[in-house]
């Protein structure tokens, strides 16, 4: 060949091939490295412009080692070389090799195309301050910068940026450059000002008011320039200047409408996002992924359910053959709404059908079955997953908070610290949230002084599952503290803290903490009317919870749902009132469900009233045959009338169903352990210590007037073996193991998973007295505190 032709028509032949690689094909690579192979087979000493070219294909190619294997080879690599070299290690996101380039090359031989390289590698890699610093050093060795060098440094200046005068600054520089008609310039510097304008140490007006004259000055617009000014205006919640922005646009953009339905949707329009689509449509504007995600995102949000439906209905039928992109995202999205429509089946199965996946896919699904109490399938996902990140372990957590796996929720919390993630203020509520369901209340404590420590503590999340972890340990002080030094509160932490209050019985602070908030124009939800009505019926106050139900719809234009209509109910029996009650459950526009005939139920049991009572449990035996609190409530009723037989007729239909009465659990946490105690303890190692105290603690307590109500016995036994049975229920073994292991003077705090028998009630009051402490016990429906012999119910529960 070299016998034949000339060189140089070689090297033009070779260059014009590699030429034809340069776009960016799939296939590129393969001819370049068979040019490439040519060359050395054939004798051909490439110079440096080919080399460059492939260098180039190579780097383009992702083939860095390649690139630089021939870099490497070139005795004397030119500017061309290093700058490609540059790009590609930014490409890579290899800061520190392109650093090295960049500082290996001396002054005489680096160009404007040079600093531009490095400017723009600090900028895709999210280094701004770097990026701005070498702006400025090129400035000072005296290169010029162009247009691609302000487009790179304005980018840079947009990630950072904080305070109007580095805008200005820039913005003059820019003028004086004279790149002040490009657009790709103006759209960076229209950017920096946009980005400022959300920071909360700049005029949000003034920038925006600046972005807006550079855009209506600007001699062309393309794109990017009306999308920016959208987004502009949404990040800085001005949504009618940004739809205005909209209006003016003479094309059909599809990006700049994608700007704007998310905008909506961000915002909480859903109507407006649902609308903007519809729009869209209409003018033909062609939807993309970006479109899709955005209105399915707002009906998952809204629960619109079958509006989401009939999109991926449309998606189904119009968008036959599309990119992998697209499919991933619009496939999270659409798991994401089935899953928070309740719907997980269906999300388990477009999941399924998912050819690519990633770590946003997974945490989708993981929430659908976190979302619906499933925590096995959720559990399961959990251990498949491929990675994960805070997100994920965050939901993972806070799903076996709130699914009574609190235990299991607190050793999560702890892997994941020990996988080297740091929690963060969401992670931290979670693992509160397991302390307030499992009262452990040193280790809240602890979790406490770490959200102080980090920084946490002004978090709203973590602030209202403090208010309920020390609600629920016992401790309404403390809750009550950390409402009142909250930065902010929103209507979850004044619901938290009226369901504090009327937990402990204090039903007046309920009431004026309500009062309270409707006087600070906080909405309240139906979520508050189910904790005021609940405050309202533990304390006995029937007239202000009747007047409370009543303003729901009156008022609020709330319907009541049953579960307020149960709250209702309950009140209203506990005191005694059953014609009003019957006239409530009457008149409710819906068949009554279980919630309304256990309130009624437990009314009768209190209140002896047989007739209704047994017509209440009919009617539960009916809708809920396994519920196990049905038998007991009406046993405890038979049994406190002294109908033995019907007793006994009742244990033999829970035999018979195969039914087992939940057995009676109390625990306590002394030194950073909790001590679990069961009815009939044999197994706590200690346990034979605390029969023997307690059996002095009876002495005492007898002396002071303590009898043993025996009624609360189900068993037809001798009155002795009755006493001997009630000297055996768990809260007394557990309470009487904190008197005998906590300091003197400690209260004493146990949890219990039944309601608390009366027998204990009355004895607690006594023992109390007796060892002159505080006894607090949560039983499975509020709080009591016994103090001096007194009891903070006064007896209503």
């Amino acid at each position: 060949m070299r016998n034949t032709l000339d060189i140089r028509t070689v090297a033009n032949r070779y260059a014009a091939q590699l030429q034809l690689c340069c776009s960016q094909r799939s296939t590129s690579y393969c001819i370049a490295r068979t040019i490439h192979a040519h060359m050395i087979a054939s004798g051909f000493k490439p110079r440096g412009h080919i080399l460059n070219r492939l260098m180039d294909i190579y780097c383009k190619s992702s083939n860095i080692t390649y690139a630089l294997h021939l870099f490497n080879k070139i005795p004397e690599p030119d500017i061309v070389a290093r700058t490609t070299l540059i790009a590609a290690y930014s490409t890579a996101g290899n800061l520190k090799l392109a650093q090295e380039v960049f500082g290996g090359t001396p002054l005489s031989t680096r160009d404007t195309v040079f600093y531009n390289a490095m400017i723009t590698a600090y900028s895709h890699n999210n280094d701004g301050h770097a990026a701005i610093e070498l702006f400025r050093d090129m400035r000072r060795d005296d290169f010029r910068p162009d247009n691609y060098t302000f487009t790179s440094v304005l980018g840079a200046l947009a990630l950072i940026v904080e305070d109007e005068k580095y805008c200005q600054q820039m913005h003059c520089a820019v003028l004086k450059s004279g790149t002040v008609f490009v657009t790709s310039v103006l759209n960076a510097l229209i950017s920096a000002y946009v980005k400022c304008a959300s920071s909360p140490l700049a005029s949000s007006s003034l920038l925006m008011g600046a972005a807006k004259k550079l855009f209506d000055e600007m001699p062309k617009k393309d794109e990017l320039t009306w999308t920016t000014m959208i987004t502009g205006y949404v990040r800085n919640n001005d949504l009618d200047a940004a739809r205005e922005i909209l209006d003016g646009v003479t094309e059909n953009i599809g990006v700049a409408w994608n700007a704007m339905i998310s905008g909506y949707v961000h915002h909480g329009f859903i109507h407006e996002a649902l609308e903007m689509f519809r729009r869209m449509h209409l003018k033909g504007i062609q939807h993309d992924g970006f479109t899709y995600t955005s209105v399915i995102s707002a009906c998952a949000n809204a629960g619109l359910f079958k509006h989401g439906k009939q999109m991926h209905a449309f998606i189904l039928k119009t968008e036959e053959k599309h990119e992998p992109e697209f499919s991933l995202s619009v496939n999270n999205a659409l798991v994401s709404l089935y899953g928070k429509c309740g719907k997980v089946e269906e999300a388990r199965e477009i999941f399924n059908k998912m050819l690519i996946r990633d770590l946003i896919s997974w945490n989708a699904i993981l929430s659908a079955y976190v979302n619906l109490g499933r925590i096995v399938e959720a559990k399961s996902f959990f251990k498949e997953m491929p990675e994960r990140n805070l997100l994920t372990w965050t939901v993972m957590i806070s799903g076996l908070a709130q699914n009574g796996f609190g235990e299991e929720g607190l050793k999560l919390f702890n892997q994941m610290r020990i996988e080297g993630f740091e929690p963060c203020d969401y992670a931290f509520a979670g693992a509160i949230t397991s302390c307030a369901m499992l009262g452990a209340l040193e280790h809240g404590r602890q979790l406490h002084a770490q959200l102080v420590k980090l920084g946490h503590d002004s978090s709203l999340s973590a602030g209202n599952a403090l208010i309920t972890m020390y609600a629920r340990c016992g401790i309404v002080e403390a809750a009550n503290c950390v409402f009142l030094t909250m930065p902010c509160l929103d209507s979850v932490s004044w619901n938290a803290m009226i369901a504090a209050l009327g937990q402990h019985g204090h039903g007046l602070q309920a009431i004026e903490l309500f009062e309270q908030m409707l006087k600070e124009d906080i909405v309240p939800d139906r979520i508050t009317f189910l904790t005021i009505l609940s405050a309202c019926s533990h304390a006995g106050l029937v007239k202000e919870g009747h007047r409370y139900f009543n303003s729901m719809r009156g008022c609020y234009n709330i319907t009541p749902g049953e579960d307020h209509y149960a709250r209702l109910i309950d009140l209203l029996v506990r005191a005694g009132k059953f014609s009003e009650a019957n006239d409530v459950i009457k008149s409710m526009p819906f068949e009554p469900g279980a919630p309304i005939w256990e309130a009624l139920l437990a009314g009768c049991r209190i209140h002896g009233n047989m007739d209704l009572g047994i017509q209440a449990a009919e009617r539960l035996f009916e809708l809920m045959p396994q519920h196990d609190g049905t038998y007991v409530l009406l046993s405890n009723m038979y049994a406190t009338a002294g109908r033995q037989n019907d007793v006994a007729k009742v244990r033999k239909l829970m035999r018979d169903r195969g039914i087992k009465k939940e057995p009676g659990c109390s625990w306590i946490e002394v030194e950073s352990k909790v001590h679990v105690f069961l009815v009939d303890d044999t197994v706590h190692p200690e346990v034979q210590a605390v029969y023997n105290y307690l059996e002095q603690l009876v002495l005492e307590m007898r002396k002071l007037g303590y009898v043993p109500d025996t009624k609360f016995v189900l068993h037809d036994m001798e009155e002795a073996q009755k006493e001997s049975v009630l000297y055996t229920h768990s809260e007394k073994l557990a309470v009487v193991f904190g008197i005998m292991k906590l300091p003197l003077g400690a209260t004493i705090r146990v949890f219990k998973n039944l309601r608390i028998c009366g027998d204990c009630h009355n004895a607690f009051k006594f023992m109390s007295k007796v060892v002159g402490r505080e006894i607090v016990v949560r039983d499975g429906k509020r709080f009591h505190h016994f103090r001096n012999g007194e009891c903070s119910c006064g007896n209503y529960w």
